[in-house]
């Protein structure tokens, strides 16, 4: 795999993100990882997966800027199509625990990676964020199920001011299941993993399959109408003003583009 590694060991799967600079996510690093959790489910000697990150100080920065600019459509839609269902599906079918292990910053896309596992566990240095409105597209997905992880009105304060926060305030609204010094992150994921592990396998499948269920609320049919959204703003004057300010490390200009439209 070219923008993933992946190792067994002591029954669980590592997935460790190796996509230099930032991880940023593009269709071809989506279909390593989802390829990378069938492979693990697949397998009967995996009782448990861990999601991480080879790059220092970076989980994930979400999607690819420079090739969400340069995307056509059509593109866009088969992008958010494998973040937002393709990827969703893998971990909803998984047959075991997943647990993603996330220090440095995770952001926009890289949230939605990380919520795709069954839990999150952080560094205490991990920052979070979901800076879209910023560059003018939407975390469509996050309206789904961050609702009901924080409480709608901490939700909106998220997603539209785009704010960064910490890995306590991450823990406090329930977002991240436990926090660990940046330097024993790893290791702690890892003995939480094999806890997960040395539990009987198939009730453990069959619990793991009745919870997700459960907790489903109506995702699939929700999920469509995010692709929507993501596609409809990416396509707008400000979206494209706001990514292109991105790319050339400048601040965006809105008073020159679409202003009226919002009134």
């Amino acid at each position: 795999m070219k923008y993933l590694r992946y190792v067994v060991r002591d029954r669980i799967a590592e997935m460790h993100l190796c996509h230099a600079p930032v991880n940023a996510l593009d269709v071809d690093m989506l279909d390593e990882l989802i390829a990378a959790l069938a492979q693990a489910d697949a397998d009967p000697d995996v009782r448990a997966v861990l999601m991480a990150s080879d790059l220092p100080g970076r989980f994930c920065a979400g999607l690819d800027m420079k090739k969400l600019l340069q995307s056509t459509p059509a593109r866009i839609h088969e992008l958010l199509t494998k973040l937002y269902i393709k990827l969703y599906d893998a971990q909803f079918n998984l047959s075991k625990p997943s647990i993603a292990v996330v220090s440095g910053a995770v952001r926009g896309g890289g949230m939605t990676v990380a919520i795709s596992s069954d839990m999150i566990v952080a560094a205490d240095t991990a920052t979070f964020g979901y800076p879209e409105i910023d560059v003018g597209v939407l975390p469509a997905i996050h309206y789904v199920h961050l609702p009901a992880i924080v409480g709608k009105h901490r939700a909106f304060d998220l997603l539209f001011t785009g704010r960064t926060f910490g890995a306590q305030e991450a823990q406090g609204l329930g977002l991240v299941a436990r926090v660990a010094p940046e330097a024993e992150l790893l290791e702690q994921a890892r003995v939480l993993a094999r806890a997960l592990a040395d539990k009987p396998p198939q009730v453990l499948a069959i619990g793991r399959r009745a919870f997700v269920y459960s907790n489903d609320n109506e995702y699939r049919r929700r999920v469509a109408t995010a692709v929507e959204v993501f596609c409809n703003a990416a396509a707008t004057p400000e979206a494209r003003e706001g990514l292109s300010a991105f790319v050339q490390k400048r601040a965006p200009d809105w008073s020159a583009v679409g202003g009226a439209a919002a009134r």
